[in-house]
């Protein structure tokens, strides 16, 4: 039994483990702000048309805003000045026009641009997620379901963000900021220089702190990551939580994420309060020094009075920029973390590769061979050792062997879930590298020994929401798989809906729906059970044997199992041990060999019925 202390050695040691591995492989995908840009890119391009146009709705936008303070100052030293009131009249109506033309024209290229960014968007989970679906079950093993999840909603979500609302801000503000520049300097260099004196200061912390609000942005959605990832595995483990009261241990473990949570958000809070803080302290500085240099220059004549007020606006109007680019700052570099994680993992390569010019089947003659096949779930500890077997057309083989012995791995290849270290497995003649998966897993059914259940019905469940599917091949495999009679019991029958993964069925009868399944979608390929009687009771076991002789008869079949009741009548057994076949033969031969599956077979049904071996 492990101590505390040893279990929260190994769970420092996992993590540190797990940290090292992220850390390995950002460093070997560096991602750049400017690959992130062609990589957004490559979204919006589509879309290059109703960009321009945007942009030109961003420059006749800035225009306006800069004419408004120009306006300004024409009535003050116009009208105003000369006493004449009525000449009011027109720069006021100009003045109003000018925001209400504002108005609908940033109305215009906001909406425009919210619609390119969600299109774009759209096509990028769109390609994220058939990335994800493309890649090997050593990908789903070791990466947890709730990293995948943050990756693609709140890391999306992140960037529509930066494309519908930053991206606009963004462009707006430079284009404004660079016209005010201009304005001024064409109105009065020596205004100018005393206005945008403060400029270059807020440009440097905008720099500085651009890299301390990136990083932190990087902590922060690493422990957004692990807090979904926590979340994802206790709620699925939650009957074994319940069962061995680990609720207290839960919740400790919850409060010290939770603590993460909380310190990485405060401290991007204080960084961004701290920056946002400064640049407001220097917006007062420059707005005082234009008054206080604005005011000598009117009283020395080389300024009029309309043109200190215009000026006061424009620094003003120079500033809200900077100050509106480090409310974005935060959301930005949020966006570019976010970006930086998405391209990652869009660089993650399948270690399955569909070969460049598979080789098609035309007559597939259902043999499956293993020709000293090594593999290793790590290089170092090979799990099998030089198999050799081979699989006659309608031949029915089954595998037994105890826990670790390699059976299941040998589906996996089989199925190429993984691939072999070395040696090769045949399917149909052919390399099975060589074959495309979709066609492989077309040659090749698995019924797997702990088989899910998608949200809906059990019809949507046995089509696979397929509906080239017809009701009587749905009802005929039911009743082959003898999944039929507990189905016609559930209320609605084929359309009970079923909770997720199934919880509202027992296991035995999920295994039902997937052996059904796979008569449905591969009537013909070479079946693999893997283990898919192991939470049958007895009564059905028997149903579900005399079900299976009408669908392996005269069809290739691997059969693994740890009851021996259900392999007895198999044309061949296979004994495994250590990653190595140590016995071959029928029930009969193996029994008189008197070797391991003697042992297992005598294990399972006679010891168990000696007075010696019953419970006292």
């Amino acid at each position: 039994m492990s101590t505390p202390a040893a279990a929260k050695s190994l769970d420092k040691s996992r993590r540190r483990l797990l940290d090292d591995i992220e850390q390995e492989q950002t460093q070997r995908t560096k991602i750049t702000d400017s690959y992130l840009f062609w990589m957004l890119w490559r979204f919006l391009k589509p879309y290059v048309a109703q960009l321009v146009g945007v942009f030109v709705l961003l420059l006749l936008v800035s225009g306006l805003n800069l004419l408004l303070p120009y306006l300004i100052k024409v009535a003050v030293d116009g009208p105003i000045n000369a006493g004449e009131l009525d000449g009011l009249v027109p720069i006021g109506a100009i003045y109003i026009g000018t925001i209400a033309a504002i108005f609908i024209l940033r109305f215009a290229y906001t909406f425009w641009l919210q619609t390119i960014g969600q299109n774009a968007l759209m096509n990028l989970r769109q390609t994220l997620f058939e990335h994800i679906i493309r890649q090997d079950m050593r990908y789903f093993s070791l990466t947890p379901v709730g990293k995948i999840t943050a990756r693609m909603s709140n890391d999306i979500e992140a960037l529509t963000e930066l494309l519908s609302t930053s991206i606009v801000m963004v462009a707006s503000n430079m284009l404004t900021l660079v016209g005010i520049i201009l304005v001024m300097f064409a109105l009065n260099w020596r205004l100018a220089l005393i206005g945008l004196a403060m400029l270059p200061i807020m440009t440097i912390l905008s720099i500085y702190f651009r890299k301390k609000i990136r990083a932190a942005s990087m902590r922060f959605h690493k422990v957004v990551g692990e807090y979904q990832a926590f979340l994802n595995e206790q709620f699925n483990g939650m009957l074994i939580v319940q069962l061995f009261g680990r609720q207290m241990q839960t919740r400790s473990a919850f409060d010290k994420v939770n603590d993460s949570y909380l310190e990485v958000h405060i401290d991007l809070r204080d960084i961004y309060t701290f920056y946002a803080s400064i640049l407001q302290m220097l917006t007062t500085i420059g707005l005082a020094l234009v008054l206080y240099g604005g005011g000598s220059g009117v009283l020395a004549g080389w300024a009029t009075l309309g043109m200190l007020i215009a000026f006061i606006d424009y620094t003003r109007r120079s500033f809200e920029p900077v100050l509106q680019l480090s409310e974005q700052f935060a959301q930005i570099q949020t966006a570019f973390s976010a970006g930086e994680r998405v391209a990652r993992m869009l660089q993650v390569e399948s270690e399955i590769q569909e070969p460049e010019q598979p080789i098609a089947i035309e007559h597939f003659d259902s043999t499956v061979t293993f020709e000293n096949v090594v593999f290793g779930y790590e290089a170092e500890h090979p799990v099998l050792k030089g198999i050799d077997l081979h699989i006659q057309p309608g031949e029915r083989v089954a595998i037994v062997g105890a826990t670790g012995a390699g059976k299941t791995s040998l589906v996996k290849l089989l199925a190429r879930y993984y691939d072999v270290d070395s040696g090769q497995i045949l399917v149909g003649g052919v390399d099975i590298r060589y074959l495309s998966t979709a066609d492989l897993r077309r040659f090749v059914t698995v019924v797997p020994q702990n088989p899910y259940c998608f949200n809906g019905t059990i019809a949507d469940n046995l089509r696979l929401f397929d509906t080239n599917v017809t009701h009587e091949q749905m009802v005929a495999a039911a009743k082959t798989a003898c999944a039929a009679p507990f189905i016609e019991r559930l209320p609605g029958d084929y359309d009970y809906m079923l909770l997720p993964g199934g919880a509202n069925l027992s296991h035995g009868q999920r295994q039902l729906l997937a052996l059904a399944r796979a008569l449905i979608h591969s009537p013909e390929s070479v079946l693999v059970l893997d283990e898919a009687t192991s939470n049958i009771d007895t009564e059905t076991e028997v149903l579900i044997q005399q079900g299976l002789v009408q669908v392996l008869h005269n069809r290739t079949s691997l059969i693994i199992a740890h009851r021996l009741s259900t392999i007895r009548d198999a044309d061949r057994i296979i004994v495994m041990k250590h990653g190595k076949i140590i016995e071959e033969g029928n029930h009969e031969s193996l029994l008189a060999l008197d070797g391991v599956y003697a042992q297992l077979y005598h294990r399972q049904f006679v010891d168990m019925y000696e007075p010696e071996a019953m419970p006292v």
